[in-house]
Formats: C-alpha cells, sequence, structure tokens
C-alpha cells in the first residue's frame, strides 16, 4: 500500500463532494513480486494546474525482467479460486477504502489529474466492478462451442479441442485517455495468465487501485504486477511477456501491428451514416454518440456521413453541443474533460490547423476555456467538409470533435472503413451487407443505436480470449 510523503502544496478542494484535507502526495510504488517498491526514479503526477498529487515510482529494466520472471515460474490459481478473487477484488475497488484511498478520495484525484469529469470516473469504477464480476463469463464467450475447458472433460477419451492459453504472461500497456480501460485485462487473470501492467502516465492511479485489490483479494504477488516505467525500458515488459496488449494512435500501430504476440488497441475513429434516412429524427444519438463520457472514448462518434443536408446537420449538431457548459472536472455536473493549458493549447493548434479549408460550425475560434482550479475545458467541436474522403473525417482528439461529410452511394465504403463503430441509419441491405462483410469495421450498429453501445458478453474489437487462447486435440485413453 502507498504511503503519503509531505508535501508543501496545499490541498485540493473536492467541489463535487467532501473536502480533501491531506496535504500529502500520493505514493504510487511498484507492486512486484516482492510487495510494494519505491524507487529512487519517482516521477511527479500533477493535476490540471500543474500541482503535484503524486509520485510515481518507475523501475529500471532489471526489475522488470525478475518481475516477469517470477510471474513466469508461478502457477495460477484454479479457476474457481481466481474468479472468487476477482469478484472480492471488484467489489473493494468500487467501495471500499483501498491504497489508502477511499473511494472518493482516488475518483476526485483521477478527475484533477486527467481531467475526466468525475460522474465519468465513477461509472467507470462500477463498470470495473461488473466487469470484475463476470470476468470468467465474458472471457468465455470466445471458446469455440466444440472445445472443452479441461483436458479432464470425458469429451477428450473420444478426441476433442481444448481450450488452452497461449502463453503464460500477458503484458499491458494502459492508456490514460479512460479509466475504464482498465475492465478488459482482467479476463485474462481469469483464464489463468499472470498480468504485467505498465500504467499510463497521464492516470496511473486506476491500475494501482485495481491491482492493489485483487491482490488483497487473493491474487499473489507473483500473479499481478503494477510495473511503471520510462520509456525506454517499456518495451522490455513486452519483449518479456509472452503475449501483450497496448493502446496508443498510429504510431502504435505502425511499431506492433505486425507483430502477432502484440494486440493492438488502436484509434476507434467510430462513425455514423445516414442513407435514406431524415436526420433530424435521430439527432439525439447523434448527439450522445458525439459528447458521451465527454468525447473521451474510442467509441465516440468522431465523423458523421449523410446524404441529406450536411449543412443544416452541422448546424443542428452545433447547437447543441454548444449548450454544453464549462465546468471544473470534479463538478458532479460536468460533462467536457479538461486540461492543462499548454497541452490544451497545442491540441487546439492542431485541431485548426488541420480544419484549414472546411466550413467552421463550432468551436472555429477556439476549443479551450479556462476552468476554476486551473486547466481549461476542451468545448466541443464541429466542421463541415465539402467531400467523403476528406482527411479530416479520420482525425480522433478525445474531447467532442466531430467532422460532417456529404455521402452519395457512389462514394461506396471506403469512407467508412477503419471504424471501431459503424452506426448505420439506412435500409439498404445491399450497403449493410458490404459494410458488415469490410474487415476494417470491427462493429456494425444497424438502426438508431449510439456508437458507445456496448455489452461485456458481446466483442467491443474482437473477444480478447480470441488473441490469448487457442485450442489443441487432446485424445486420451
Amino acid at each position: 500500500m502507498p504511503a503519503r510523503s509531505p508535501s508543501a502544496t496545499p490541498p485540493a478542494t473536492n467541489r463535487a463532494g467532501p473536502t480533501d484535507s491531506r496535504a500529502e502526495l500520493i505514493e504510487l510504488d511498484a507492486l512486484g513480486p516482492g510487495g510494494p517498491f519505491r524507487s529512487r526514479n519517482r516521477l511527479p503526477i500533477t493535476d490540471l494546474a500543474g500541482l503535484p498529487i503524486a509520485e510515481l515510482s518507475l523501475v529500471p529494466s532489471l526489475y522488470v525482467h525478475r518481475a516477469i520472471a517470477a510471474l513466469r515460474a508461478a502457477e495460477p490459481l484454479s479457476t474457481a479460486d481466481r474468479l472468487a478473487a476477482l469478484a472480492r477484488a471488484g467489489e473493494s475497488f468500487a467501495t471500499e477504502t483501498v491504497a489508502e484511498l477511499s473511494v472518493d478520495e482516488y475518483s476526485h484525484a483521477v478527475s484533477r489529474i486527467s481531467g475526466m469529469p468525475i460522474s465519468v470516473v465513477r461509472h467507470a469504477t462500477e463498470t470495473t466492478w461488473r466487469a470484475l464480476l463476470g470476468a470468467g463469463r465474458d472471457a468465455r464467450q470466445a471458446r469455440p462451442r466444440a472445445s472443452v475447458d479441461d483436458w479432464h472433460d470425458p469429451a477428450t477419451q473420444g478426441g476433442r479441442a481444448v481450450w488452452t492459453r497461449r502463453g503464460e504472461v500477458f503484458a499491458v500497456h494502459a492508456a490514460g485517455n479512460h479509466p475504464g480501460v482498465h475492465a478488459l485485462w482482467p479476463q485474462a487473470l481469469a483464464l489463468g495468465y499472470r498480468v504485467a501492467v505498465r500504467p499510463s502516465r497521464r492516470e496511473p492511479l486506476t491500475a494501482h487501485r485495481l491491482i492493489t485489490a485483487l491482490r488483497a483479494a487473493g491474487f499473489g504477488a507473483d500473479q499481478v504486477a503494477y510495473l511503471p516505467t520510462d520509456h525506454a525500458v517499456a518495451d522490455e515488459i513486452i519483449k518479456a511477456a509472452d503475449l501483450a496488449m497496448v493502446y496508443g494512435g498510429d504510431d502504435v500501430v505502425a511499431k506492433y501491428g505486425a507483430d502477432p504476440t502484440v494486440l493492438v488497441q488502436g484509434p476507434g475513429r467510430s462513425k455514423i451514416l445516414l442513407a435514406g434516412e431524415d436526420w433530424q429524427r435521430h439527432l439525439d444519438t447523434l448527439v450522445d454518440s458525439i459528447g458521451d463520457e465527454g468525447g473521451t472514448a474510442c467509441v465516440n462518434a468522431t465523423a458523421v456521413f449523410t446524404d441529406s443536408d450536411p449543412g443544416g446537420l452541422a448546424a443542428a449538431l452545433a447547437e447543441r453541443l454548444a449548450a454544453i457548459p464549462t465546468l471544473p472536472p470534479e463538478d458532479d455536473r460536468a460533462v467536457l474533460p479538461c486540461q492543462p493549458t499548454e497541452q490544451a493549447a497545442a491540441l487546439e493548434r492542431f485541431l485548426l490547423d488541420h480544419a484549414a479549408g472546411t466550413t467552421p460550425r463550432l468551436g472555429g475560434a477556439g476549443i479551450t476555456d479556462p476552468v476554476a482550479g486551473g486547466g481549461v475545458a476542451l468545448r466541443p467541436a464541429v466542421f463541415q467538409v465539402n467531400r467523403a474522403d476528406a482527411a479530416q473525417t479520420g482525425i480522433e482528439l478525445g474531447f467532442p470533435c466531430v467532422w460532417v461529410a456529404p455521402w452519395a452511394p457512389a462514394d461506396g465504403i471506403g469512407p467508412l472503413r477503419n471504424s471501431l463503430v459503424l452506426t448505420a441509419l439506412t435500409h439498404d441491405e445491399r450497403l449493410l451487407d458490404q459494410l458488415i462483410a469490410d474487415p476494417t469495421i470491427s462493429n456494425v450498429y444497424i438502426g438508431d443505436h449510439p456508437t458507445y453501445w456496448m455489452r461485456p458478453d458481446v466483442p467491443h474489437d474482437g473477444y480478447l480470449g480470441e488473441f490469448l487462447m487457442r485450442t489443441k486435440t487432446v485424445l486420451r485413453d
């Protein structure tokens, strides 16, 4: 469990809840096979105003390799013990004091560090609890029906496929854009993997809290590890593990996309298509798809294509999104994400540079708006492009930013490719056949369904179990 170290920084005040009276830094120790480890190399973790909230212990290469070796040498818990420990950990993570932080203190700290609206942090906490409770069931959704879980199954006496792990150690390079990313990888623990997580420097608290809860619930120090590193050591975690999952942008996709041992979670670039549909009837769904979770998720719509009045649609979206208030992220009513001022200014420059030649409907004069307590909110942006294949429709920025484009059947499905989610508001079955068959579109929602719809028993970007597991034939006497 982390200790607190003295800080000269005055405590922050949680406007959405009780006052945080701590005048100490949160110490985020590495969690290796020997227990908590506080390194000499510690990274300050600051809030939106640049004030230090935590210190993150960064571990060297030798520590990483010893930790991975310990995970590899360990035997997994029994299936029953794994599932019971996951359920206990989920409840503890969401309801109890973990690593000396109450749920409220944790939520407030994540909100102030990441700029995520506190309501989103709380929702992600509940989602993670449910995910851990159902991790075993959800992981097994990927198992082929003709296979069995265990070679002791009587069916193997006549020869049967057995679903087995592809390796023993699974590494995760976690993202920091949303705490909900930590709801997925515990499925690897349910399947018997030992797991090493490298947290994002942008938001390292959630992984630390979850792994602390998992260890307290019954997963030993040789079952799951928390390994913060600098960038020079990060790749060594992936190389030392059998399989890995990494999050990131196009640079990460380019770096790891051809490696069969790495599952890349890249940009979502989720989209909505209206073909033969009146967009006015679906405006609520369009707005929600763009702005839900503060526009920070890979399933938020970043481009909308319509065959009817794109200018009118862009104006209507701008009017609705402009009504979202600017509030600090720890306010219960906050909807928009926030960032430190300099970081947000760089993002604003990037957006406006790439929006050249488009028609701004919202955000053309800038997207940053200062909030109380430091930092700025990222205000929504709506830009209209004049072609379905405009390059801007592939830009995803982590706040409510959408590109509205015209589309006609002659444009085909090319502009709609490379989408994590595509909501298709159309009755054209030939078009739907093409969209569902396209390998670059991960999920197709037909009808009035928001792009952020998810359920743990259906795949998000494929089932994680498809990557972690394989079948082999077992024939025994």
